[in-house]
């Protein structure tokens, strides 16, 4: 019996020099995304896991450009996301109860 072929998968980029600050290039098309997860699933029916998977990436290998993480990140704390509430004080509490 013929052995099946294997298939070598060859990257638009090069896996290291995909990630920029401002933006990541896609490995399927060389395309530049500041997300990629949204690109992959619509695309090519592929979940960022099985995305690092199909090109040998680590499990850390990041999904949205370094820059606009951190832009996100920076909008979500201003708007108070993130955050435990605040503990009520004693007295409230006992007050509640009381009521």
């Amino acid at each position: 019996p013929a052995e099946p072929e294997k298939v070598t998968l060859t990257p638009a980029v090069n896996p290291k020099r995909s990630v920029f600050p401002d933006y990541i290039i896609c490995l399927e098309d060389g395309k530049k995304f500041k997300s990629l997860k949204r690109h992959l699933n619509v695309h090519y029916g592929l979940t960022p896991d099985e995305y690092r998977v199909k090109w040998g990436l680590k499990s850390d290998y990041p999904m949205v450009a370094p820059n606009y993480a951190a832009q996100r990140s920076a909008l979500a704390k201003s708007s108070g996301l993130g955050r435990k509430p605040a503990a009520k004080s004693a007295k409230k509490v006992a007050a509640k109860r009381k009521a």
